[in-house]
């Protein structure tokens, strides 16, 4: 699916992929990935909002990152990092909740990707499911274009100066 903007996206058997070049460094487009303060004003689609967001971006660190909606609904996104090489890769799951605590149901790995491409990123989110079925759930719950959405509104954050 190709959208008016730069980012793409795609299925590739239980993965669901999102591809984009953003005109800055892989440095600030993985901070914003990193810094709560940051991920509070891109992360969530507008009209939702990031209520909250936690770090610890360490291999076995836990995040938990809550977006609210236009009607208060809040959904609280739990996981934990199961490999973070700086500027280059974040892998996370939501198996876990915390530290190796087991989360109600699996639903997906997500492998971030920060490529240098001539002073930009290539920025690539593969976001792994468990099986087909959630990998369906996921499309009819708006990921190509929620995360779409999102990744703009990321783009935007670190190509301004």
């Amino acid at each position: 699916m190709m959208t008016a903007t730069k980012t793409t996206t795609s299925t590739q058997g239980r993965d669901l992929i999102l591809t984009r070049i953003i005109d800055a460094p892989r440095e600030k487009v993985f901070q914003a990935w990193t810094d709560p303060e940051l991920i509070r004003q891109w992360f969530a689609p507008k009209p939702w909002t990031t209520s909250s967001a936690q770090t610890d971006v360490r291999t076995g660190g836990s995040s938990l990152i809550v977006m609210r909606g236009p009607d208060g609904t809040e959904i609280p996104c739990p996981g934990v990092y199961l490999e973070v090489v700086p500027n280059e890769r974040i892998v996370a799951t939501d198996a876990f909740t915390q530290a190796w605590d087991l989360s109600e149901k699996a639903f997906m790995v997500l492998d971030l990707r920060f490529e240098e491409q001539d002073g930009k990123t290539k920025y690539t989110a593969r976001v792994r499911h468990w099986n087909e079925a959630d990998r369906v759930a996921h499309e009819k719950m708006g990921f190509h274009e929620g995360w779409t959405a999102c990744t703009e509104q990321l783009a935007a954050l670190v190509e301004n100066p």
